[in-house]
């Protein structure tokens, strides 16, 4: 990438996996701190860094919260989720006047902040073994008695993340099992730990028996750079950002739905109205359709009314 104190938009467009209007909305949003060599605007490969680690920890946040106290609606909309797809969402919110707020928490407990009122959006890639289905059957679970729409974000690739070379020829859910294979899992109630969990009860084997099932990583980025560094032998995230990080290879396996869900009594609100016409809008399908990872093409599709 040449001199890394004078990272280019587009550069750090392909670091973050966005296009480089969303760049040049963080510069805009202060999100994202530059300087100018004439007319030109540069980064520092630092800066960048400092983004994606405290985009990852939830730091640059307005809303931080917890399922156990979580912030009120009241406050601001507050959409839950780690993808940055909901960042640029949100920045597209507040270019609208709408105090759009992120809670940077999984998708388990995300539904349960839904059902508490705590946030207005959630969104979810929970994979039911029992339907091959994604997201509808954990809506109707953790959302009793309440009419909720799913919407459809994206579709993404879930695998496992090895070192270059796939030393350990790992290839399959059975491989965790081995005595030789350490795991990095990922947090409870996190989108890629339902899906291990989920391919090990079919195959019978307790996370008790995999090496390492207990230790955990708090976000895709975090797990797939301690297999990069050797700390663990895998771990299960999205194709995205094995393309971000050195010595991963990715395993592909299974084609994911990611969805927001929504309260349906709200439906109609100027919030979600306005998101409606965002995900739906050809400018905001443009930001994510030329990159890897994403696969928009029934972006803003009602799945359920549940």
């Amino acid at each position: 990438m040449g001199n890394k104190s004078a990272l280019t938009a587009q550069d750090v467009a392909d670091m973050l996996g966005v296009s480089k209007n969303t760049v040049y909305n963080m510069i805009k949003n202060d999100e994202l701190v530059s300087y100018k060599v004439g007319r030109k605007i540069r980064f520092t490969e630092d800066e960048v860094k400092g983004f994606i680690k405290r985009s990852q920890t939830a730091r640059q946040t307005t809303a931080e919260l917890s399922p156990a106290d979580g912030v009120q609606t009241n406050n601001g909309f507050v959409i839950c989720g780690q993808d940055i797809i909901l960042d640029v969402l949100s920045n597209y919110m507040r270019s609208y006047g709408i105090s759009a707020l992120r809670a940077y928490i999984g998708s388990y407990d995300g539904l349960t902040l839904l059902y508490k009122n705590r946030v207005n959006v959630a969104s979810t890639h929970l994979w039911d073994c029992e339907t091959d289905e994604y997201n509808v059957p954990y809506v109707k679970r953790l959302l009793p008695g309440t009419s909720s729409v799913v919407i459809h974000l994206t579709y993404r690739m879930q695998g496992l993340y090895v070192q270059k070379g796939n030393p350990k020829n790992i290839k399959n859910w059975e491989d965790l099992a081995r005595d030789d294979i350490t795991l990095l899992n990922r947090e409870y109630g996190a989108g890629a730990r339902v899906l291990l969990d989920e391919n090990l009860k079919l195959l019978g084997i307790f996370g008790s028996s995999v090496k390492g099932y207990e230790t955990e990583g708090k976000t895709h980025l975090a797990v797939a750079s301690s297999v990069s560094s050797g700390k663990a032998d895998v771990a299960v995230g999205i194709e995205k950002i094995a393309k971000q990080v050195d010595n991963i290879d990715f395993i592909p396996m299974k084609k994911e739905r990611y969805d927001l869900v929504i309260k349906k009594e709200h439906i109609n609100s100027n919030e979600i109205q306005t998101m409606m016409n965002i995900i739906n809008s050809a400018a905001f399908k443009n930001e994510f359709a030329s990159i890897g990872g994403y696969d928009t093409s029934d972006m803003g599709k009602i799945i359920a009314e549940v």
